[in-house]
């Protein structure tokens, strides 16, 4: 976490919901991280293969790809965790207490609705890889499930941090946008 202060970072204070979530965020990050490491030792190893060996290669620009969408949705929470989402903070800087707080419920209420559907659609549509067999048309013929299921566990982790940012918000442990009152 260096590099960001403690303003940036959503607060747990002594809730053990929230610091549990973080934990879970902070753990989804590191996996995150994993994933790009290893996509980017197998794009090397790719490399190495067609130039040094002038042989082809099978599963690995495959797998990058899968990695690195697992990645991007498995480190959702971990970003939102720290508020490094694009966000526009102007319209609620100029707001008083009192309005900022309702506009944060309600845009964290909304993006949880948001991400609860996408959340509901991604698991059926992993379910339905799983259920039916589905798999890659490559060579490498890959059981879509397994990297499918990127898409419930980010959105689910994801969902599960705006949860805490909203508890966090209305029971005071965090403010508003991460701002402080004027």
């Amino acid at each position: 976490m260096a590099g960001h202060s403690a303003a940036a970072i959503a607060h747990a204070g002594n809730n053990p919901f929230l610091r549990i979530v973080a934990m879970i965020s902070t753990l989804a990050g590191w996996c995150s991280a994993a994933m790009v490491v290893a996509a980017v030792v197998i794009t090397c190893q790719m490399i190495f293969v067609r130039l040094v060996l002038n042989a082809s290669t099978v599963w690995q620009t495959e797998a990058v790809i899968y990695l690195v969408i697992a990645a991007t949705l498995v480190g959702l929470p971990y970003v939102q965790r720290l508020r490094g989402h694009v966000n526009v903070d102007l319209f609620p800087l100029s707001l008083a207490p009192r309005p900022r707080f309702l506009m944060a419920c309600l845009t964290l209420s909304l993006s949880i609705l948001i991400v609860a559907m996408l959340l509901f659609y991604g698991f059926e549509y992993w379910y339905l890889a799983w259920s039916r067999g589905w798999t890659s048309d490559t060579v490498w013929g890959v059981k879509l499930w397994i990297p499918y299921l990127a898409i419930p566990v980010g959105f689910g982790l994801f969902l599960l941090q705006l949860v805490a940012d909203l508890v966090a918000v209305v029971t005071g442990v965090d403010k508003p946008f991460g701002l402080e009152d004027k």
